[in-house]
């Protein structure tokens, strides 16, 4: 009998070791390019670098947000108390805006976001977050804004998971209604004739018709994604980048609905080899309709088990102050730098990735 055993694996290495640490210098050297490069861009085009706080009232009203929350104290009158409770952002979306309703026209930030339960190759629970908004722009200007600043960084051809992009190729603009009819052959936007009550048995049955797995407790959205997902997302940005746009109107969340049809919002995202890379707005600015929409968030987020958010009530005041006609995109710049550096992991391109505890 043979007594050779099988080795045990060699540990993987802290990434602040000097022999993990090389494997990742180049595509950090590359990071720290691209900072100066968007900040040459953006300059270029009169826009001004803001920051804003990561400590917000309300982190967000997505339901599929789960944000961090901590306290605040004011030492000054309450040593002994518990404080108010406050949140890490997900995103500077909300006090961007301020600006924009303070008189800022054009505006943009690298910030540090932060998103609970979001770990994987392509997902960290603290990121870098680029995030800009121009007054009297449209989602289409943004989304072509965005396609320049993407070739800046990552020049014209850019590979990711075995799958490559020529960026130097005029872009693809998709709208969701036509991603479903060339993927799956469904008519979405025959299912969403009321715009605020989307037909879930329809889409339903057309999704059985597919072979793709429905329970009688899913909701429209649910549906939408489970699609989305297997059939339609793996085919963006293949070769060609592809700007999916003209999102159904009960995902519109901080979009306006669409003038030229009240089924659609005017919303778009961004894909790069497969690669999800931003998400962008011709932004809503009425205030009564934005509250509207965060009661429906919340009770979203109720109804799948998880605790409401405050609603930041400065932000509306802001948006009935007056915020100007614009659009605005977050742009994940970790992703962007791993399709620069031809990463496949998002740890790969963090200096200091978040400990796992």
């Amino acid at each position: 009998m043979s007594n050779n055993k099988t080795p045990e694996p060699a540990p993987s290495l802290p990434w602040w070791h000097p022999d993990a640490f090389e494997t990742r210098a180049d595509a950090l050297v590359c990071r720290a390019g691209a900072v100066k490069s968007l900040r040459d861009f953006f300059d270029r085009r009169g826009y001004v670098e803001v920051e804003t706080p990561a400590l917000q009232v309300s982190p967000g009203m997505e339901p599929h947000l789960m944000a961090f929350e901590t306290s605040l104290h004011d030492i000054t009158r309450d040593t002994a108390g518990a404080g108010r409770p406050v949140y890490l952002h997900t995103s500077p979306e909300f006090a961007m805006k301020k600006l924009l309703a303070a008189g800022m026209q054009r505006i943009f930030q690298l910030a540090r976001v932060f998103r609970d339960g979001e770990r994987s190759a392509r997902h960290h629970p603290e990121f870098t977050m680029l995030e800009w908004y121009r007054v009297g722009a449209g989602w289409r200007d943004l989304a072509e804004e965005a396609a320049e600043c993407v070739r800046s960084i990552c020049g014209p051809l850019v590979q990711h998971n075995g799958q490559s992009c020529d960026l130097a190729q005029p872009w693809e603009f998709l709208s969701v209604a036509e991603a479903f009819d060339r993927h799956t052959g469904i008519d979405l936007l025959a299912t969403v004739d009321d715009p605020l009550a989307p037909d879930s048995d329809r889409l339903g049955f057309l999704a059985d018709g597919l072979g793709v797995r429905t329970a009688e407790t899913d909701t429209w959205e649910d549906i939408f994604f489970r699609i989305y997902l297997e059939r339609i997302e793996p085919h963006l940005g293949i070769g060609t980048a592809t700007v999916l746009h003209s999102y159904p109107a009960s995902m519109a969340a901080l979009a306006r609905l669409s003038p030229d049809d009240p089924r659609v919002a005017d919303r778009f995202e961004i894909f790069v080899c497969g690669l999800e890379l931003a998400n962008g707005y011709g932004e809503l600015t009425d205030a009564a309709e934005q509250r509207d929409r965060f009661t429906a968030m919340t009770a979203q987020r109720v109804a799948q088990g998880r605790d409401p958010y405050p609603v930041d009530e400065e932000f509306l005041a802001a948006l009935t102050n007056g915020m100007p006609a614009c659009a605005g995109i977050a742009l994940g710049f970790d992703r962007l730098v791993m399709l620069a550096a031809g990463a496949d992991r998002i740890d790969d391109v963090l200096w200091a990735p978040v400990a796992e505890v």
